[in-house]
C-alpha cells in the first residue's frame, strides 16, 4: 500500500504551502505571495473534476490531521503523434515537495510513483520533469537527461 493518496480540493491550500516551501528551498524566502490565491483556486477547480489533466499526490502529515507532508503535481499535455509518441501525450512533473522536518522518509518518492502510475493509467508514455534539485530521485526511478534544447518567452500581455 502506497504512502501516497490523490489529492482532493480541500488539499488545495496546503498544496499551495509546500510549493512555496519547494521555491523557497531554491530561490531563497521570497515574501511574495501574491500568487497563492490564484494557485490555491486553480487547484480547488482542477482537482476537482476527473477525467482531467491535472493530478496531485500527497503524503499526509503523520499525527496533523489536514496538513500534508509531501506533493507531486503533475499535467498531461497535448500535442501531435510523432513517430516516438504516437498519442502526442506528455506529463510534466512539477511542484514535488517535503517539508523540511520530515526529508528522507521516502514522501517525494511515493508521490512521485504515484502520479507515474497515474499516467501510466491514462496511456502517458513520455514524462519530464521539472528541476535539478530532484534529479536524484527522478534518474533512481528512469528519468534520463535528453537532448533537447529548452527555450522560454515571457509575453507582456495587452489589454
Amino acid at each position: 500500500m502506497s504512502l501516497a493518496r490523490p489529492a482532493v480540493p480541500a488539499d488545495a491550500a496546503e498544496l499551495v504551502r509546500l510549493r512555496k516551501v519547494m521555491l523557497d528551498s531554491y530561490r531563497g524566502p521570497d515574501p511574495d505571495i501574491g500568487w497563492q490565491p490564484g494557485a490555491e483556486r486553480t487547484l480547488r477547480e482542477r482537482l476537482a473534476g476527473p477525467g482531467g489533466d491535472l493530478m496531485a499526490c500527497v503524503v499526509d502529515r503523520p499525527g496533523l490531521p489536514g496538513a500534508l507532508a509531501a506533493c507531486a503535481v503533475g499535467t498531461i499535455e497535448y500535442r501531435l503523434g510523432s513517430p516516438g509518441n504516437p498519442t502526442g501525450t506528455s506529463g510534466y512533473v512539477f511542484s514535488v515537495a517535503t517539508d523540511p522536518d520530515l526529508r528522507r522518509r521516502g514522501y517525494s518518492r511515493a508521490c512521485v510513483e504515484a502520479l507515474l502510475d497515474w499516467y501510466r493509467t491514462r496511456g502517458v508514455r513520455r514524462v519530464d520533469r521539472a528541476s535539478r534539485e530532484g534529479e536524484p530521485l527522478y534518474a533512481s526511478l528512469g528519468f534520463v537527461r535528453t537532448p533537447d534544447p529548452s527555450m522560454r518567452l515571457t509575453l507582456s500581455l495587452t489589454s
